[in-house]
This record gives C-alpha cells, structure tokens and sequence, in this order.
C-alpha cells in the first residue's frame, strides 16, 4: 500500500500540466477513476506552453471531474465540452449534430467511437500571453470508428480555431471563448457511408449460392 500510495505521489508531483489542481486531492471526484495525462509539445517555459497549460488544465476539468470547488458555470459541467461548443440554434433538421439530445456521458462516447485513437487537440500560435491570452488551434483525429450511423473512413478529420482565456494569476480560466466552424469537423464525419447502405450493399455482395438448397 505505502508504495502504490508513493507512486501516485510521483506521477501528480511530475504532471506539470496541473500541478496546482492537486492541491484539494482528497475532494476531487473523477469520472473515469483517476485525472488525464498530457505529453509535452512545447519548450518548457515557452509562451506556447504556458498557454496549451493553462487551455488543457481547463479542459481536464470540465470534461473529467465530476464536482469541482467553486464551479460557476455548472450547466457547461453537466452538459459537457462537446456538448457545449456544438449547440447551436439551427431549426432541427439542419443540425448535423443535436446536443439538446445527448447528454454529458452519450457525447463523450460519440466521439471516443469515432476517434478510437484519441481527438488530439494543439496550440498552432499564440498570439499574445496572461492574462487574455489569445490563440489559434488545432482538433484532430483519425475517422476509425463509426459516427452516428456512419461508417468511418480512416481519413484524417480535423478543424482550425481561435479562442481568447482570461485567466488569473494561477492560470485559472475565469472566462472562454472560442471561435471555429463545426462544419469543418461533421463534414469529415458525415462523409462515411451510411451504415445501413453499407450492410445492404454487404449483403447483396454475398455468395449467391449461399441462398440456394437442394432437394
């Protein structure tokens, strides 16, 4: 036990990229048992860095803790990332994606289907530092699983943005807004065929001998 316990020690002392969300460690309530790890992508101590920090450490919180102190924006928490940068007003039949339909947990496994490999998200330049930082990114993935009876392509599927953070002096976003084009991201996923036409096309693809018997 003292050494599992010492264990977990070391990898929250080495996770730089919330090294300050551990502090309240024992009232901290994860979804999927235990908090994400991020690989390093910029110099350490670069402005890049310090800003994918701070965009990742927020991320990390609305998508994996289930309680968090001093949460003001409970509705994006119960509804989720995806959920809440993909709602829109569009009359139901032109929304290719229905967030008023799915909830924190159907949205993350919609994505986690079709991304099998991991949705990865990158700063691509900052364009300026604490405390509004303002950015441009980069989301993407491999189409590997199925979308919402589509058929994955295999093909890269991915989307440009700009966002702008306030955070203070612990690099704590106080205030989000993104900026992007959700149809640069359901275009690639709706370009899969149709998983019913596929089976039919399957089927009639099948050895026609299959269906005959003798007598």
């Amino acid at each position: 036990m003292a050494s599992e316990e010492a264990s977990a020690k070391k990898i929250i002392a080495g996770d730089k990229y919330r090294s300050f969300l551990h502090d309240e460690e024992n009232n901290i309530q994860w979804r999927h048992g235990g908090p994400p790890t991020y690989d390093d992508e910029w110099p350490k101590g670069s402005l890049e860095e310090i800003v994918q920090n701070a965009i990742k450490s927020w991320e990390m919180e609305l998508s994996h803790k289930t309680r968090r102190e001093g949460l003001s924006a409970e509705e994006t928490l119960k509804i989720g990332s995806y959920n809440a940068l993909l709602k829109n007003s569009l009359p139901k039949e032109f929304q290719y994606y229905k967030a008023d339909e799915e909830t924190f947990e159907s949205s993350h496994e919609i994505f986690r289907s079709a991304f099998p490999r991991g949705f990865a998200w990158e700063v691509l330049h900052v364009y300026s530092g604490p405390p509004l930082i303002s950015y441009k990114f980069r989301h993407w993935g491999f189409f590997e699983g199925p979308y919402k009876g589509h058929a994955p392509t295999g093909e890269l599927v991915q989307f440009f943005g700009f966002g702008t953070l306030k955070v203070d002096e612990s690099l704590r976003v106080e205030d989000v807004e993104v900026y992007y084009d959700p149809a640069e991201l359901m275009a690639g996923l709706l370009k899969g065929q149709s998983l019913s036409e596929h089976s039919s096309a399957a089927a009639s693809l099948s050895c026609p001998f299959s269906k005959l018997t003798t007598k």
